[in-house]
């Protein structure tokens, strides 16, 4: 093998694998449930931004590439392997138009009740919000809503979201 060619199959690899983590990474970053820092989300975001440009241009590469690579390819498994990474740089487009945060963070459509007395779920030290309308009142655990950020609910009779 050439070393041009190497090099051009090292970029198709390169191309793939780009295209697959700029869709996995924002997910992987802002993952319920671990530590997250202010640039971690920064970054997840600008790269949520700019993935569906991204994936279509590296989509194209590797189209280009794997155009290039497909005549000097005389083995099945060369070809087998350049079809593979076309259909590997496909679903990254898809994803990336996907609100995949969505998915991780599904809100509580049916808040379940227990009197103050009985949420044993609950520690002395736990916070909650609370909401007060119209004599009734209601409290939600940071703790849950840290993982599902919102709450469908409705108190005093008033349809309310409460998050965090």
């Amino acid at each position: 093998m050439s070393l041009r060619r190497g090099l051009t199959w090292i970029g198709l690899i390169v191309a793939v694998a780009a295209s697959l983590a700029i869709v996995i990474l924002p997910a992987w970053i802002i993952f319920p449930f671990r530590a997250q820092t202010q640039q971690g989300i920064e970054l997840s975001y600008f790269l949520r931004h700019w993935s569906p440009l991204i994936t279509v241009v590296l989509a194209a590469a590797v189209a280009a590439i794997v155009f290039r690579l497909w005549q000097s390819a005389r083995r099945w498994w060369s070809r087998a392997l350049l079809v593979l990474a076309v259909l590997a740089a496909i679903p990254p487009i898809w994803f990336a138009r996907q609100n995949h945060f969505e998915w991780m963070f599904q809100p509580l459509k049916k808040a379940d009740y227990a009197k103050a007395v009985e949420a044993s779920f609950l520690e002395d030290t736990d916070m909650v919000l609370t909401v007060s309308i119209q004599g009734e009142s209601a409290a939600y655990p940071v703790r849950q809503l840290a993982y599902h950020h919102l709450v469908q609910d409705e108190v005093g009779g008033v349809p309310l979201v409460a998050t965090y």
